[in-house]
């Protein structure tokens, strides 16, 4: 958690420090007044995803919702970062730092026995046998709040102090499509390294 928040403060300082709008509202209140408008979206979000789980290299979906939605956004996207990865950059109107926030986009192979509405009943191939797969480890959750995120900064785009890259990570758990032998990884680069 100490790295995270280390990570994010360059964004965090600024909005705090920003001047107030004509309006009144300081970056940062009107930062909070959106998130908390979009609240119910991001629950939305969450639970398609949730319901609609992809493993490691298999995120196509979901992939293509993120990028969906932040090219509406107006953000320059690359898509198939590291197989399934996207990667958005988001140029604030005012000069700051560049912050990277990430998001991990896979699911497990595991069989969903929780009996919610929006439970998973998705099978995929993972290591050349059918599987069960769902999110068991909230990257379903953390996709939904990165867009949400997304979404609200990109509504404070003018007075947002420097430049945000979201990066929604593939495979994080692991490939489902393969099994790493040091050769697809050289040859493809690290998508990390792509995505910064």
């Amino acid at each position: 958690m100490y790295k995270k928040l280390t990570y994010a403060s360059p964004l965090l300082f600024s909005l705090m420090a920003s001047p107030s709008s004509a309006a009144g509202l300081s970056l940062a209140e009107q930062v909070s007044a959106y998130a908390e408008a979009l609240e119910e979206k991001a629950i939305a979000w969450r639970h398609d995803i949730h319901k609609h789980p992809e493993l490691g290299n298999q995120e196509f979906r979901t992939a293509g919702l993120v990028a969906e939605h932040l090219r509406k956004l107006g953000m320059e996207v690359e898509t198939e970062v590291g197989t399934t990865g996207v990667v958005a950059v988001l140029r604030g109107g005012e000069p700051g730092p560049v912050v990277a926030l990430r998001a991990d986009m896979d699911a497990l192979p595991v069989k969903e026995a929780t009996g919610l509405p929006y439970a998973s009943t998705v099978r995929q191939m993972y290591h050349g046998e059918e599987r069960y797969v769902m999110h068991a480890c909230g990257h379903d959750a953390h996709v939904a709040i990165l867009l949400a995120t997304a979404e609200v900064l990109a509504g404070v785009r003018d007075r947002l102090p420097g430049t945000v890259k979201f990066i929604f990570q593939p495979a994080e758990e692991g490939p489902s499509d393969y099994v790493y032998d040091g050769e697809r990884f050289s040859e493809r680069g690290s998508w990390l390294r792509r995505a910064c």
